[in-house]
């Protein structure tokens, strides 16, 4: 466990690296905009349940396999992300986004109260899957004016950050009892996930 959770910070340590020197040329020469965007997209993925959920989702059931999957699930998720809100950026559209959100809800909560173990290579698909979902939301989602770069790396970040809170909250698995709250919590967010899909095929 002690090795898993080194390396987990190592892999969100080589992320946050890469997003700072991504970042570096959004503030070297700041325009209009920019700053702006960054904020937006650090505060969208927070501004709705259903992200939350499902990206919190992602850090309990890679915390519930351990390594590799508590690293790779979590970067999985914002890599594919990225791509997706890339495709919502220039406007192709990807039907069925708000059901695929709310379809990611219900998965991994399913995935995390039958505390699946599915082959490494099976999860990674799953979550890359519905990351495409999210990032075409977000993307979409762009304010006018704003830096589709900065506002991107926004989003990104934020998605890291709630994966990491998943997998802090997932490290209580290695306790019977914290195993439990665990299957718990994964069946509230797969019941939230269901009224969200109910929503968004009324």
């Amino acid at each position: 466990m002690r090795l898993a959770c080194r390396q987990t910070a190592v892999s969100y340590g080589l992320v946050l690296a890469v997003l700072a020197s991504l970042a570096a040329p959004v503030w070297a020469h700041e325009q209009p905009g920019q700053a702006a965007g960054f904020v937006t997209g650090l505060l969208h993925p927070v501004s709705g349940l259903d992200h939350v959920l499902a990206m919190v989702a992602v850090g309990l059931w890679g915390a519930q396999l351990g390594a590799p999957a508590i690293w790779l699930l979590p970067v999985t998720f914002p890599l594919v992300m990225a791509c997706g809100g890339f495709l919502g950026l220039i406007g192709v559209p990807l039907p069925g986004v708000e059901v695929g959100i709310a379809a990611s809800a219900i998965a991994l909560g399913v995935m995390v109260v039958l505390q699946a173990r599915p082959p490494l290579w099976l999860a990674a698909l799953l979550v890359a899957f519905f990351a495409v979902f999210h990032g075409h939301a977000h993307g979409t989602e762009l304010p006018d004016g704003q830096s589709g770069l900065a506002y991107s790396i926004g989003f990104v970040a934020a998605t890291g950050a709630l994966h990491a809170v998943g997998i802090m909250i997932g490290l209580i698995h290695r306790w019977a009892s914290g195993r439990v709250v665990l299957r718990g919590m994964g069946a509230l967010v797969a019941l939230a996930g269901a009224l969200f899909l109910w929503r968004a095929i009324a």
